[in-house]
This record gives structure tokens, C-alpha cells and sequence, in this order.
């Protein structure tokens, strides 16, 4: 999971840049569950977390032409993740503001947890804001670098350390804490 694509990725993007199918295929296998972990850490959901890649994967496709050979593709991937989830936020946001609850809330007990890859790091992470967590999961387990994370945030560098100190800053009362 934090296996950085090389030149690879971006050759695939160039090619379905230029309508190839196969390359389609490729970078969609490749990316996708990436992209999808960065989704359910962020939701801790796993059927928003599909219903977000579908639509980052449109959102993808639509945009797919401003993407610049030669650049690094994991940011510009990323940030077009990070828009969507900020997008969904609104959307739900809006409409819990505007929708009244008439029935009672479902039994939560009695449906069955979900299934993650690593709960400790995915509960380490929920105690985080969700600008520091967003931060963390880029850094460390998708691997970008800090300029990439500060382009893919629309931050500067020097922001991206601070949020990144913060949340290890954090971490380390949580860790002292279960210890």
C-alpha cells in the first residue's frame, strides 16, 4: 500500500489519456485500491468509501485531460480524491441540515463491524482531526512526498509539517495511552 508507482502509472495515464483501453483497465486496477483505502480511512465506511471511488473515477475521466505528461501522477490523483471527498462531505452536510428524522435510528448493535485492513491504524487515525489524519495517511501510507502532499492539499510545505507534527505529536499521547 505504500508501494509508490514509478513512471509506470504515468505512462498508463498518458495512454488512456489517448483512448487506450487497456491502459484504462491498468490504471484502474492499480490505482483503485489505494484510492479506496485513502476513502474508507477517511469515512470508515466501505459502501461510501466504493460510492466515493465511483465518483472519483468520473471525476477522474472528466479530467483526465489536464493532466501533464511528465508530472508525478499520485498527487494529482490525490488531489482529485481529496475534491470528491470534500464534495460528499458538503452534499451530506446540506442535507442533514435540511432533512427531518421521522423514524427511529436503525439498531447499530446488531450489524455486523466492518472489515478493515488494519484496525489499529484505522482507530489511531479517527482520534486525529481530519486535516491531520488526511495528512498522514498521504505521507505514510500512500507514500507521497511533502511537496506532493502540499500540492495535493493546496498547503504549503511548511503547513503540511506542522499538521504532520501535530498528528505525531497526538499519536504519541494515544500510543502512551494504550501502553
Amino acid at each position: 500500500m505504500g508501494e509508490r508507482p514509478g513512471g509506470e502509472v504515468e505512462a498508463l495515464m498518458s495512454r488512456y489519456q489517448q483512448a487506450d483501453s487497456e491502459a484504462t483497465a491498468a490504471l484502474i486496477a492499480r490505482l483503485s485500491p489505494q484510492v479506496f483505502q485513502f476513502f474508507l480511512a477517511q469515512v470508515r465506511d466501505r459502501s461510501q468509501a466504493e460510492d466515493l471511488l465511483q465518483d472519483f473515477w468520473l471525476r477522474v475521466h472528466k479530467a483526465r485531460h489536464t493532466f501533464r505528461a511528465g508530472e508525478p501522477l499520485l498527487p494529482w490523483v490525490f488531489a482529485i480524491a481529496r475534491r470528491t471527498k470534500i464534495d460528499q462531505y458538503r452534499r451530506t452536510k446540506n442535507t442533514k441540515t435540511h432533512e427531518f428524522q421521522l423514524e427511529e435510528l436503525p439498531d447499530v448493535a446488531s450489524r455486523e463491524p466492518e472489515k478493515e485492513t488494519s484496525p489499529e491504524l484505522a482507530d489511531l487515525l479517527k482520534t486525529l482531526p481530519a486535516a491531520q489524519r488526511e495528512t498522514i495517511w498521504l505521507l505514510k501510507v500512500s507514500g507521497l512526498s511533502l511537496e506532493e502532499v502540499a500540492r495535493t492539499t493546496g498547503s504549503s510545505v511548511g503547513a503540511v509539517k506542522q499538521r504532520a507534527h501535530r498528528a505525531y505529536e497526538k499519536l504519541r499521547k494515544v500510543f502512551g495511552d494504550r501502553a
